[in-house]
């Protein structure tokens, strides 16, 4: 018996370190993004806070300040990544059932190339809010990789910087309810991916080299949409997931279950964000719910409320929680106790996320008109709208004093996506 229990022992110790040692990062594979950079969701440090430097307009419209516009073939509400000179985007085209990356010039709006990830195996259905190409892409500054939902399983692909395929990886069989949108994440050697779902959900990650999977974690059979996002909480890196009935946190490298709690909805789609000691929980069904949870692996609850903040993900501020409900309010919460400080009626509904960039906050609705306050406790106050085009449901990315908005315009009947770039003329 005292043999068996040894022999189990040194299995475990010999899978860990298996796991350690192949997400150990090589000069080859170090992170190369620069500070003007939006490398992946949520920008730099995963929770929607430009760099301070930054300083976008805060007045634009279809003809004022915008530097160019490129137009986007197909549909998608992948939000866009901004790496060096370049741009990308997911896209999908029903009509010829293709799922491509497309690559712009940053400084110019020019498409440089297009590269097709997968042909048929098309899946219709799922929500109207949806595409076969939301999940935002992420990039190493080596790699560009990209989730799609193809021929009822998910799949991951990483690109060179050229747009040529090095690899592309099955993660499981997929069951369609909703749509599906995870992003991404990039972590020391791996690309962290996750697809819950009805059939076989899994969070899995990736050398980001190769495509071989480090580890797999099995996941309740649920819908769910959230993304896995790597913040530092007390004390350490935990990747935090949300959604089917739970919160956990896992150690990034390994996949080894840091702690897990019941508490959130069944299904999630915002990315969570911290203060460094608690992190936040949200949901929209079958319950709505906003709640901080201890991340010191207590499994306590700090507060919950039932506001309904489902797909924006929010914004964490000197000691304040800010988010944008769905239907159409602007909210500002105490973090440590979820006691609202004020609440503003804006106009919605809102899909893509909250974005700071120094104390003013940005929140696009779906009609394409966005919304900037001040992240401030006091009072709600308003600093600007502005109007583009006539839809946007991808958050846009902030970087270089520059933002990128996936748009969409409606000419003569006709549906348009384009890629706008704002800023101030030099």
């Amino acid at each position: 018996m005292q043999n068996r229990l040894i022999s189990c022992v040194l299995v475990a110790l010999i899978a860990a370190t298996s796991a350690i040692s192949h997400a150990q990062t090589t000069d080859a594979d170090k992170i190369k993004v620069g500070a003007d950079d939006w490398p992946w969701w949520r920008g730099p440090n995963r929770n929607g806070v430009a760099n301070l430097r930054q300083k976008p307009p805060l007045k634009w419209s279809d003809s004022e300040n915008i530097l160019w516009k490129a137009p986007v073939p197909g549909r998608g509400y992948g939000s866009p990544i901004v790496v060096g000179d370049q741009i990308f985007l997911p896209t999908a085209n029903a009509k010829d059932e293709t799922q491509s990356v497309l690559c712009y010039d940053r400084k110019t709006g020019a498409l440089l190339w297009q590269t097709l990830i997968h042909r048929g195996g098309y899946e219709k259905g799922g929500n109207a809010k949806g595409s076969l190409a939301s999940a935002t892409m992420a990039c190493d500054g080596e790699r560009v990789f990209c989730n799609f939902l193809h021929d009822k399983a998910i799949w991951t692909s990483a690109l060179s910087r050229a747009g040529k395929i090095l690899w592309q990886t099955k993660i499981t069989d997929y069951v369609l309810h909703q749509g599906f949108g995870s992003s991404p994440a990039i972590y020391e050697s791996l690309v962290i991916v996750s697809a819950d779902n009805k059939g076989k959900g899994v969070l899995a990650a990736l050398e980001r080299s190769t495509g071989k999977f480090v580890w797999k974690v099995s996941r309740p059979q649920m819908p769910n949409y959230a993304s896995p996002i790597i913040l530092k909480t007390a004390g350490r890196d935990q990747l935090f997931f949300i959604g089917c009935e739970l919160v956990t946190s896992l150690n990034p490298l390994t996949g080894e279950k840091l702690w897990e709690v019941p508490g959130a909805t069944t299904e999630c789609v915002t990315s969570t964000v911290t203060d460094g000691r608690l992190m936040i929980t949200s949901g929209g069904f079958p319950k709505n719910h906003v709640a901080a949870v201890h991340a010191d692996g207590s499994g306590k609850t700090a507060w919950e409320i039932r506001n309904k903040v489902y797909v924006p993900s929010m914004i964490h501020h000197q000691g304040h929680l800010y988010a944008v409900q769905d239907e159409g309010f602007a909210v500002c919460l105490k973090f440590d106790t979820g006691k609202e400080v004020w609440k503003q009626r804006i106009a919605g509904p809102f899909t893509a996320s909250l974005v700071m960039v120094g104390d003013n906050l940005f929140a696009t609705n779906e009609a394409g008109r966005t919304f900037v306050f001040k992240a401030s406790p006091e009072r709600f106050s308003a600093v600007a709208e502005n109007q583009l085009g006539q839809e946007t449901l991808a958050t846009p990315a902030f970087c270089g004093s520059r933002i990128y908005v996936r748009g969409v315009v409606r000419e003569k009947g006709q549906r348009q996506e384009m890629l706008y770039c704002i800023g101030a003329a030099d």
